[in-house]
């Protein structure tokens, strides 16, 4: 990446830009990142603009000296009058293409006045149920209004529209501007949700033909109480985030016979050589010796054999660990209990839960991380075959205990087990996180949009919640209660079973409690446990769920002042008074 330019401000505006290059077939971008520029010099090729900006703040009237500019500025086919001169003036005699040159006098065709008066009565007219749009300037830009109120549950920063408006809204052309206005605590999920718009993975043959390469530049107008210069640390710290939030939905969007176990290997070294980290990896017939049973037994039966990797940065000075744990199925048959022909497509987004922690690592590692943090990555493919794991069989995992499997479909909490036993044992963690597209039922518990959260500890139960609203990454919780659920896993031959006998009890909530009791109930330490089964995806594109939440619910172990900002650990009792006023926002706009 090149380095990143002075910062300079217009009037009041901070300037948060990101310069993208693209491939484009129909609505899908094939996007690979370039480099941080000022958005100013680029300004002169842009060939359309999706402003997005809070309703309620008075300098949204005013917007249109900035957002005309844009639009005046144009290339392509259009040519505009210019209107960053003043009106009266002998320069407003003239229109401009886009070579600079001038061709035809057009006095008073356009005026800046009357934009102004255009863009006012644009945002009259919009009335979102949840949300609205209106084109401006024959479809070059565009204004659309996100929901006029957010629930208790719901980011203030309404994320999910964000990038559902960006999807449906930002008009087309070969160089586009995303202009956003919001308030500094909204930054950071307004930018994570604007990645998740522009996926990377396309294998569209037209794609591969295109030569002329799109960009799309972000801008961030800053505006409320706190709306001061914006560091360059911000800046990269959002190019970071970013990054992390494609890498990990490019990965899920990967299919099996190109992201398989070796593949994802080779994804967490290229990590690791940016970061100067070599991994531990532990593979095949060395998981069965060292005693990894889950993880083992689980891809044994895969012509890519299964593979416990660990990345580890183990700065001076740090006072805790904390290992993230992520479940890589990388492809889920459901082994010998196989699933159907309409629940096994899209089964290559078994992996999220690690492709999330990857992409989290990198982003939180290149943010100054100042504690010690292992990354654990279980990769597994569940496949059918002579060696595959069968039902009644028995499996001695990590932890010591022993496991009957009554349902080669519940794999997840197998490797995952395995590798919270050794986040225990081997690395002397003192706060496990484990992340996985654990269970269907999670869809069922929390919807398609909240991932759930279980944990031993009400302290972190409430971070997650809050977090998750910081972000945008939404998180409910779990019903906590190992004492009523985990009986369900009783067995005759075993320490247990791998599946419940009654899957009305709250599945999601016993799923996880098997993954915490290789490391004990009474374990001192804090463990969380994240499903994000169904927010990992939306629709058939994968959302690079869970890379926002880990920065922002581990943001106080961090360096960087904007991940402090969104983390909910360590901050002071205001903080539900300041969410409170947030939640007040009556309208935003794109």
């Amino acid at each position: 990446m090149a380095p990143l330019p002075e910062l300079k401000a217009l009037s009041q505006w901070d300037h948060i830009h990101r310069s993208l290059q693209s491939e484009e077939m129909d609505d899908l971008l094939s996007v690979y990142p370039v480099h941080l520029q000022h958005c100013i010099s680029d300004a002169g090729r842009f060939t359309s603009v999706l402003s997005i900006c809070n309703y309620e703040h008075p300098e949204i009237w005013n917007l249109p000296d900035r957002v005309m500019c844009f639009v005046a500025r144009l290339s392509g086919k259009h040519r505009t009058f210019l209107p960053n001169v003043e009106p009266g003036s002998n320069e407003n005699n003239k229109e401009t293409d886009v070579d600079g040159g001038p061709f035809y006098k057009t006095r008073g065709r356009v005026d800046i006045r009357k934009d102004k008066a255009l863009w006012q009565a644009a945002l009259s007219t919009l009335n979102p149920n949840p949300t609205d749009s209106c084109p401006l300037y024959l479809n070059c830009a565009t204004v659309a209004a996100l929901p006029s109120r957010v629930s208790r549950h719901n980011s203030p920063s309404a994320a999910h529209f964000v990038t559902r408006l960006v999807r449906t809204c930002l008009p087309p052309g070969t160089h586009r501007c995303i202009l956003m206005v919001c308030e500094r605590a909204d930054v950071f999920a307004s930018a994570c949700a604007l990645a998740r718009a522009f996926p990377l993975f396309t294998h569209r043959s037209g794609a591969a033909r295109r030569m002329e390469k799109k960009t799309v530049t972000v801008e961030f107008f800053l505006v409320g109480q706190d709306n001061g210069p914006v560091e360059v640390s911000t800046l990269q710290c959002l190019a970071n985030a970013t990054e992390g939030v494609r890498l990990a939905a490019r990965i899920v969007d990967t299919p099996c016979n190109e992201m398989n176990t070796d593949t994802f290997l080779e994804e967490i070294k290229k990590v690791g050589k940016d970061l100067g980290i070599v991994p531990t990896i532990i593979r095949d017939e060395e998981l069965q010796t060292k005693g990894f049973g889950g993880i083992y037994g689980v891809g044994k039966a895969a012509l890519h054999p299964p593979a416990l990797a660990v990345l580890s940065h183990t700065p001076e000075g740090a006072t805790q660990t904390i290992a993230w744990v992520g479940k890589g199925i990388v492809y889920d048959t459901g082994g010998l209990s196989i699933k159907g022909k309409t629940t096994m497509p899209g089964m290559k987004r078994d992996c999220g839960g690690a492709a999330a922690i990857l992409g989290a690592f990198r982003a939180a590692i290149k943010q100054g991380f100042k504690d010690n943090l292992h990354a654990v990555f279980c990769l597994a493919e569940n496949a059918v075959g002579p060696r595959a794991t069968r039902p009644d069989d028995i499996h001695l995992l990590y932890s010591g205990k022993t496991v009957e499997i009554n349902n080669t479909d519940a794999e997840g909490r197998l490797v995952l087990a395995d590798g919270v036993a050794y986040a225990c044992k081997d690395l002397g963690a003192d706060i496990i996180l484990d992340m996985a597209t654990l269970t269907g039922a999670q869809g069922i518990a929390t919807g398609k949009y909240h991932a759930a959260v279980l944990t031993n500890s009400a302290e972190w139960e409430v971070a997650c919640v809050t977090a998750g609203r910081k972000c945008g990454d939404l998180v409910h919780p779990l019903v906590y209660c190992p004492e009523l659920h985990f009986s369900e896993f009783t067995s005759a031959v075993a320490d247990m079973k791998n599946s419940v006998a009654d899957r009305d009890n709250s599945p999601s909530s016993c799923a996880g409690l098997f993954i915490a009791s290789h490391i004990g109930f009474d374990w001192p330490g804090v463990w969380v446990h994240l499903d994000i089964a169904a927010p990992v995806h939306a629709g058939e594109r994968a959302t690079g769920f869970g890379v926002a939440l880990l920065l922002a619910l581990f943001g106080r172990a961090s360096e960087d002042p904007l991940l402090n900002l969104v983390s909910p650990l360590g901050c002071e009792a205001n903080t539900q008074v300041e969410d409170m006023e947030q939640d007040s926002k009556r309208r935003r706009l794109v």
